[in-house]
């Protein structure tokens, strides 16, 4: 088995090859991350197949999700991607190659001879596996068209090592794996052949992917010693089984602990590319205390021997302050192009931009953003809240209509200024601040939370700042 240092000597080539059945859940997303930045780490090439070969559950519509959620990631690829489904000849080739060389066989076994041999396991408490009784038969002896498969004839003795780059030295005993299918009886290939046949034809030199795959390394090891044994260049991969996430609970990642696709996080959570990014990277990865890892410090730190062995926990609460920092971080007008659609309403993109370094300052997700922008694109007269209807007395509308002609005097309409008559004026009446500014804040937006006051009233600008608090300050109480 080749090791990670000694498949170095090639360039590095990795795959991630999802199967287009549904979204691109948040499990994939990081192995095609970790295989991105590996391959990106030494140079090498990246690449994607998809493994559409269940032609019942795959679908166009997954296929358009899963390539839409990596490039939101910003995963790009060096080759086009490679359909597996196109390349059935080729897997049925090198079937027939190992059939030729004696490393297969036809086998005859009827669907009630092999449903009899497994109730028959099951009776006597054995490993439910294909018991090998067509594997040194003549198929002469079988009856004249009778339709077969091809399986594949593993070891029976002896045992299998992987030193996988993550889990270290993995042994299972030969006897444990038994004569698998490699073409079904229409002549189609299964996945385990078609897996291994693509991973040589495209150079594959490393393997990253779950650990629940660890059980596949080992059926389709003794495929590539075959071929190796038959043509004499099918080198096996370095395999890198990657523990798997679960929830923040220590369970089994569903539904409840938020495995959504990765474009559900975009859409439902309002999270950024780089933020998830960042987080599938440190889910299982670490380096150091580090917690925000640009993409270039990524590529530049990344390397298999990171990898953890344990499985990784979910926690939707550190992903959203993450995507806090990198909010904070984030280009306005890229925020405001984001939000615009999230708010629905006809709008200046110009004043939205403006708005974003007052809005992010607190904002979690994009959806925040969204919500803590709309009051800007309000029309009059503004919708009130209960809470801040509630804050709209007769004593509090004599106060704006006061407040407004105060700040029609004001020449400088800036933050600073703003404040200062605002203040002014509040101590005149013997008010608290928060006493004014509270209902002034709801006659501004109609709610009673928003950024600071006083860039809402900057913000706004002039006429429209002025044209709603009188709005209010006229109404009837």
């Amino acid at each position: 088995m080749a090791s990670e240092s000694g498949a170095r000597t090639r360039e590095v080539v990795t795959r991630f090859a999802p199967s287009p059945t549904g979204f691109l859940h948040i499990g994939g997303a990081r192995t095609a991350l970790f295989n991105w930045l590996y391959a990106r780490h030494h140079g090498g090439k990246a690449l994607l197949r998809i493994e559409d070969t269940d032609k019942k559950r795959s679908t166009q519509e997954a296929i358009d999700a899963i390539l839409d959620a990596l490039d939101w990631l910003g995963l790009d690829y060096d080759e086009e991607p490679t359909f597996q489904s196109q390349r059935a000849d080729r897997h049925a080739e090198v079937a027939n190659k190992l059939l030729e060389a004696g490393h297969a066989y036809k086998c005859f076994t009827t669907p009630e001879d092999l449903e009899q041999m497994r109730a028959e396991q099951r009776a006597n408490k054995l490993p439910m596996r294909y018991d090998g009784r067509w594997r040194d038969r003549d198929p002469s002896e079988a009856p004249a068209g009778a339709p077969f498969v091809v399986r594949l004839k593993t070891p029976t003795e002896g045992e299998t090592s992987i030193d996988d780059a993550v889990q270290g030295r993995v042994t299972v005993r030969n006897e444990e794996i038994d004569d698998y299918i490699i073409l079904r009886a229409d002549g189609s290939p299964t996945y385990m052949l078609a897996a291994v046949v693509d991973d040589h034809d495209m150079g594959v030199t490393h393997v990253i992917r779950g650990d629940d795959h660890l059980n596949n390394a080992f059926r389709q090891l003794p495929i590539y010693h075959a071929m190796h044994e038959i043509e004499g260049d099918w080198e096996p991969p370095v395999y890198a089984h990657v523990p798997l996430i679960h929830g923040s609970d220590g369970a089994k990642m569903s539904k409840r602990h938020g495995s959504l696709g990765a474009e559900a996080y975009r859409d439902e959570h309002g999270i950024l590319p780089e933020a998830l990014s960042n987080y599938l990277l440190r889910l299982g990865w670490g380096h150091g205390d580090r917690e925000e890892i640009s993409r270039e410090e990524a590529i530049e730190l990344f390397d298999l021997s990171g990898v953890g062995k344990s499985p990784s926990r979910f926690d939707m609460k550190k992903l959203e302050h993450l995507n806090g920092c990198y909010i904070r971080e984030a280009d306005d007008a890229r925020l405001a192009s984001i939000c615009a659609p999230l708010i629905g309403s006809e709008m200046d993109l110009d004043l939205l931009t403006r708005a974003m370094p007052v809005l992010k300052n607190r904002a979690k997700n994009t959806h925040e953003l969204a919500e803590g922008a709309a009051f800007l694109f309000k029309q009059r007269p503004l919708e009130m809240t209960e809470k801040a209807a509630s804050l709209l007395d007769d004593g509090a509308r004599a106060n704006l209509s006061t407040l407004s002609e105060r700040l029609k005097a004001e020449n400088n309409w800036t933050i600073d200024a703003l404040e200062a008559t605002t203040k002014s004026l509040a101590e005149e009446l013997e008010l608290g601040l928060g006493k004014l500014a509270q209902p002034l804040r709801a006659a501004l937006t109609g709610t009673t939370t928003s950024p600071g006051i006083f860039d809402v009233l900057v913000l706004l600008g002039r006429e429209e700042a002025l044209a709603r608090i009188d709005a209010q300050a006229a109404a009837a109480g």
